[in-house]
């Protein structure tokens, strides 16, 4: 179960995604240390990616799960260290932007997450991009490895 926001109604995590989905919120996920441990099937990642997840912001991955994120065209993000969603206070009513996505992306860049706090409080944070290789670069822009090479075959 989970809480939406901003109305605070209580529902399973499906529906909220669907109804995140039907209002054109793209969600992000926090997470803590080795994100993707145990889940480096690539269904893991897909269901990711089907529940609406753009992002997911963590203190570090497992090294597969990081790859398949990639690979459905989901941006792994990591927290410089001794930074995490605990140590901002998060409780998933803030707003948060980031910045960087759109551009000239680079693997490993440095990008920056603002998060405007329900209290009226704004910080920001950096966060390294855990697109790790041009190739990756080229698969997250494709929206994932499929669209990448179905738009490679149709050329």
């Amino acid at each position: 179960m989970t809480l939406h926001q901003p109305d605070g109604a209580q529902l399973p995590i499906y529906d909220a995604a669907m109804q995140y989905k039907a209002e054109g919120v793209p969600l992000v996920v926090f997470a803590g240390k080795e994100y993707g441990t145990g889940s480096s099937r690539d269904w893991a990642a897909k269901g990711t990616k089907l529940l609406g997840i753009r992002a997911v912001i963590a203190q570090s991955f497992e090294r597969i799960h990081r790859s398949n994120l990639v690979g459905m065209g989901i941006v792994p993000l990591v927290f410089e260290e001794g930074t995490s969603w605990q140590t901002l206070g998060l409780k998933g009513d803030e707003l948060i932007t980031l910045r960087g996505l759109e551009g000239d992306l680079k693997p490993r860049q440095k990008m920056t997450l603002n998060i405007a706090y329900a209290d009226g409080r704004v910080t920001q944070v950096e966060l390294i991009c855990r697109i790790d290789t041009l190739d990756e670069l080229d698969y997250f822009r494709s929206g994932g490895i499929l669209p990448y090479v179905l738009r490679h075959l149709a050329a």
